[in-house]
């Protein structure tokens, strides 16, 4: 008996027969989650996709680990880009979130 537990839709992988993307359960497994700590994340997951999912992603971790660092960089990019058109269009709001994120960083006394 053999299952697919993981499919690509449109470029992305997604756990079979959801919308629940392997990024998901590989980035949660990665930071420490354990199989079942996923499923609770997930509840649309069996353990058994979990499990499957992660055997997916250890068999074929090389091209999938360069999958996950190139959406990274995708995002790392459209994020530069949508805080270039804010600081162009909207100053001040960049100036009030730039001035709380460094005030949320800056080490407390």
């Amino acid at each position: 008996m053999s299952s697919d537990y993981v499919t690509q839709v449109e470029g992305a992988y997604r756990i079979s027969g959801t919308r629940v993307s392997l990024d998901s359960v590989v980035y949660a497994w990665l930071n420490g989650l354990s199989p079942e700590s996923i499923v609770d994340s997930y509840p649309l997951l069996t353990l058994e996709q979990v499990h499957g999912a992660l055997a997916y992603y250890l068999a074929h971790q090389e091209e999938i680990d360069e999958y996950l660092r190139q959406g990274d960089a995708e995002f790392e990019a459209l994020r530069q880009q949508m805080s270039q058109r804010l600081r162009e269009t909207k100053p001040l709001l960049y100036q009030t979130l730039m001035a709380h994120k460094q005030q949320k960083t800056a080490p407390s006394s």
